[in-house]
């Protein structure tokens, strides 16, 4: 049902006023409205599908620092104020915040067939049974192949008691292949992501494509690379291998909360000063059109933009939403998201990269005489309180005065963010993208991060 069909303008000017009645500092009203449908396919066979819809709306209190939060699913005007109330109550008895949900779950339909998958996902699934059965034809080796692709679309209508109005749409489709292979003694696996604003810009032979890509890399992985060398050396990152690094090495780190917590002391009162190389530059974008991680408005109504978090090596801004934004008196620089009306909003990446730089991807290969060159990364712990991470490296290659050599098996990436990013000395003039679903805190929101090709002098390598 339409949110005006829900509730007027007046009855919104009474669910806020009603949550202040106790004297609150904010309040907040966040209806949602979504679709969706996926399949996972595995071993052969769908294994889940499902498509559903979803209406909701979130209420969020705010007084004195704390947070006071409710939702509730296909609400009306009249619960929504009995709900405003109970949350006001919270502040008259002095209660601890806490995050209620009331009057039952969004509605879930689950589909019991394969012959319910909505009409728009048929044509993938056709192309993801041949694609299965021809991969498993061609080699023995392969235990197994799976696919995941779901797609969405979601509105939802803002309003607060600062006199903030917004109302915003979204969409995104994503298509995911595993492929794992073995011949007994040794098992390697391979991924690959397609992400796009709509489910009809996933275009069915980009899925053959990548699908033929992953096989490729986990056989190779398997049969022709030999294991990785380990011990301190230099490395190229390729463009290709996206910015899963910058993500978790220095993203998270500047999400506001984290620093205003405690969790991120490495960055704590570091505004002004050297971060990084000179050589390095670090955007968060929300408004670049169509990619995985923009938005017109955050999940709080202020609008998506670019911010500098870091210039030429100097850290400029944090990563803020409303909440975070009035500690540090500062103006929200539209990162506030949420996964759903059940959540409320907090500082999220949006599309997250280092600008590139202006030495020629050629050249920076060509400038290691004895070292490794990543091309696409796997997953990846940080510590958030000092830097320190541990990222897999999916494909990497033996680098040998300035020639790329035989493929790698079982690297990994050990060092600590701060001082990877200064010594960075090469930054090339290209950049690629890896798309993903970020999660923190129980929520998990779309996301893209990016890189140019760049060379670390030294960082300790993991290997077999």
């Amino acid at each position: 049902m339409p949110f005006m069909d829900i509730i007027k303008q007046n009855d919104i000017e009474l669910i806020l006023s009603k949550m202040l009645t106790a004297g609150g500092d904010f309040a907040e009203i966040y209806f949602e409205e979504g679709d969706s449908a996926g399949f996972t396919f595995i071993d052969q066979k769908v294994e889940v599908s499902a498509s559903g819809t979803t209406s909701g709306c979130g209420l969020r209190l705010i007084k004195e620092g704390q947070t006071y939060f409710a939702s509730q699913a296909n609400p009306s005007a009249v619960s929504l104020i009995l709900l405003a109330g109970k949350l006001s109550g919270q502040l008259q008895q002095s209660q601890e915040p806490r995050t209620t949900r009331v009057q039952g779950e969004a509605i879930k339909i689950e589909l019991p067939s394969v012959a319910k998958i909505t009409e728009e996902l048929q044509p993938y699934l056709e192309v993801i049974e041949n694609l299965d059965k021809s991969i498993r034809e061609t080699s023995s080796q392969i235990r197994q192949v799976s696919f995941r692709i779901s797609a969405g679309n979601k509105k939802f209508f803002i309003a607060n008691s600062q006199k903030t109005i917004a109302l915003n749409k979204r969409s995104s489709a994503i298509f995911t292949v595993s492929v794992v292979v073995s011949d007994g003694k040794i098992t390697q696996t391979a991924h690959e992501v397609i992400a796009e604003e709509a489910l009809n810009k996933i275009k069915l032979e980009n899925i053959k494509k990548i699908v033929s890509v992953a096989y490729q890399r986990a056989s190779n992985l398997l049969n022709n690379a030999i294991p990785s060398p380990a011990g301190e050396m230099p490395i190229v990152i390729s463009s290709t291998a996206g910015g899963t690094m910058i993500h978790e090495a220095i993203g998270h780190s500047l999400e506001a909360d984290a620093v205003q917590k405690g969790i991120s002391p490495v960055y704590l009162g570091k505004i002004g000063k050297k971060v990084a190389s000179e050589k390095i530059t670090v955007f968060d974008n929300s408004t670049l059109e169509g990619f995985r991680g923009s938005y017109k408005y955050d999940d709080e109504g202020t609008p998506g933009q670019k911010t500098v978090l870091v210039e030429n090596g100097i850290l400029k801004n944090y990563l803020y939403d409303l909440f975070t934004s009035k500690k540090d008196n500062v103006k929200s620089t539209g990162n506030g998201r949420r996964e759903s009306y059940h959540h409320k909003p907090i500082p999220r990446m949006s599309n997250t990269y280092i600008a590139p730089g202006n030495d020629n991807p050629e050249d920076i290969i060509k400038s290691v005489k004895k070292g490794i060159f990543v091309t696409k990364m796997g997953g990846g712990q940080v510590n958030t309180a000092n830097g320190d991470f541990i990222f897999e490296v999916e494909e990497g290659y033996e680098l040998n005065d300035g020639k790329i050599g035989r493929m790698l098996r079982n690297a990994s990436l050990i060092g600590n963010g701060p001082e990877i990013l200064n010594s960075i000395d090469m930054v090339g003039n290209d950049i690629g993208w890896q798309p993903g679903t970020c999660g923190k805190d129980g929520q998990g929101v779309p996301v893209l991060d990016g890189q140019p090709t760049l060379r670390i002098p030294k960082i300790t390598v993991g290997g077999t």
